[in-house]
C-alpha cells in the first residue's frame, strides 16, 4: 500500500471506521480505558520493537508507562516488560500488561512471564504478578487475559497459553494473593486442530508455516481467544487452529480442591463458530464476539443462540484483538499475521501500514442465522 493509497485517519467505509496506522513494529493487542484512552502492544516476533507498551496520543503511538520500563534487561527481567501480547482495561479502569516473557518464542525463564497492573490515575506500576515455573513452562506463551474483580477478594484473571511447541491450558490467578495454577492441562479442549482434519484457507493460501524449501507443516497454536460470559459464570476460549469453541465452569476453575477430571466434566463444546481466529470479547449484553481471519470478519453470538456479522470488509486482513469500549464502538487491530515470512516460503509478504479499527457494536449488524 503506498501512501496515496492509504486510508486517512478517521475515514469510513461501511461501519468501519479508521482510528490508526501502524508505520512500523506489527501490532497484536489493544485496550480503551473507561476515559477513552488507547493502549497497544507489540511482541517481539522479529520486527524492531522500540517499545513493547504504548498508549495513542494526539495520533502518535508512545512507550507506556515509560520507556524505562520498557527497557528490559534480560528475559528474565521481573521488574521491566519483556515481550508483551496482551493489554487489558478491567472493570476498575485499571490497565493489565501480559508479558510473555518470551521474545521470539523462546523458552521463558522465570522473572520474563508476567502481569502488571498500573494505575492509569497515575500511570504508575501497582502490581507486578510473577509465575511459579510449574505455571509458567519453558514452553508457556502466555497469550490473552481477561478478569473478573467479583470473583474472589481482589478478583480473578484468566489467561490462555498457546504455545505450539508444549502443553496448553487455561492459568488461573487471584489477584489479592497473587497465587496462580494450571486448568485444563492438555485437555483437548485448549489443543490446535491438526491437518489435514482442519484446512484454513487464507488469500487463496493453505495456512501454514512454510519453509524456504516449500516444506509445510500444520500450524499448532493453542488456547488463544478467551472471553468472560457476562454473569461470570462461564469462561469462552478458542484456539487459533480450530473453528471450533469451548467453555468451563469459573467455579470449576477457581475450586482449588477440584480435581482435574472434575474441572474438565464442566466443559462444553459451544460448536462450529464458523471461522478460524484468535480473538474473542464480550460485552455486557452478553453478546460474544469472535474473529474470523479467514474472511476478514467479526462476529458475534447472542444471547439466544444466533448469529450476526458485525462487519466484514477486505482491510480486516487478519482481525487480531478486539476491545469493546465505553464509546459504544468494538476496537481491532488488523496486522496481516499470516503473511509473516514463517507461513510465506520465508519472505515476509505484510504491506504496511498495520491498522487499528474501530466499528459500533450497535449500528444493526447483518444477520445469517
Amino acid at each position: 500500500m503506498t501512501a496515496a493509497e492509504e486510508p486517512a485517519v478517521h475515514e469510513t467505509l461501511g461501519r468501519l471506521e479508521v482510528v490508526h496506522l501502524f508505520h512500523g513494529a506489527m501490532p497484536t493487542g489493544v485496550s480503551v480505558s473507561h476515559a477513552g484512552r488507547v493502549f497497544v502492544c507489540y511482541p517481539k516476533w522479529g520486527d524492531d520493537v522500540g517499545f513493547t507498551v504504548g498508549e495513542l496520543r494526539d495520533g502518535e503511538v508512545v512507550a507506556f508507562p515509560s520507556q524505562e520500563r520498557n527497557d528490559n534487561r534480560s528475559d528474565a527481567d521481573p521488574e521491566r516488560l519483556v515481550s508483551v501480547q496482551s493489554v487489558v482495561v478491567d472493570p476498575a479502569d485499571r490497565l493489565w500488561l501480559l508479558d510473555t516473557g518470551s521474545p521470539m518464542f523462546r523458552p521463558t525463564e522465570h522473572g520474563g512471564p508476567k502481569l502488571v497492573c498500573v494505575d492509569l490515575s497515575t500511570d504508575e506500576v501497582v502490581q507486578t504478578i510473577l509465575f511459579p515455573a510449574d505455571v509458567a513452562l519453558q514452553t508457556t506463551y502466555l497469550n490473552d487475559v481477561r478478569f473478573d474483580l467479583r470473583r474472589g477478594e481482589a478478583g480473578t484473571a484468566y489467561i490462555t497459553d498457546s504455545s505450539d511447541q508444549g502443553p496448553n491450558g487455561i492459568i488461573v490467578v487471584d489477584l489479592a494473593s497473587g497465587e496462580s495454577w494450571r486448568r485444563l492441562h492438555e485437555h483437548p479442549s485448549t489443543k490446535a486442530v491438526p491437518a489435514p482434519e482442519l484446512r484454513m484457507v487464507v488469500e487463496g493460501q493453505d495456512f501454514v508455516e512454510r519453509a524456504e524449501d516449500g516444506g509445510t507443516s500444520p500450524i499448532l497454536m493453542g488456547a488463544d481467544g478467551i472471553a468472560i460470559a457476562a454473569d461470570g459464570s462461564r469462561l469462552y476460549y478458542c484456539c487459533l487452529a480450530s473453528r471450533r469453541w469451548w467453555s468451563v465452569s469459573v467455579d470449576a476453575l477457581t475450586d482449588r480442591s477440584a480435581d482435574d477430571d472434575a474441572v474438565a466434566a464442566t466443559v462444553t463444546d459451544e460448536g462450529d463458530k464458523g471461522s478460524v481466529g484468535d480473538g474473542m470479547e464480550t460485552d455486557d449484553q452478553g453478546r460474544l464476539y469472535v474473529t474470523d481471519g479467514e474472511h476478514d470478519a467479526i462476529h458475534r453470538r447472542l444471547p439466544d443462540g444466533t448469529w450476526e456479522t458485525v462487519v466484514a470488509d477486505p482491510r480486516l486482513l487478519w482481525p487480531d484483538t478486539m476491545s469493546v469500549a465505553a464509546d459504544g464502538h468494538l476496537y481491532v487491530t488488523a496486522n496481516q499475521l499470516y503473511r509473516q515470512d514463517k507461513y510465506r516460503g520465508g519472505e515476509d509478504q505484510r504491506r504496511k501500514p498495520y491498522v487499528l479499527f474501530r466499528t459500533p457494536i450497535d449500528a444493526g449488524p447483518v444477520r445469517l442465522r
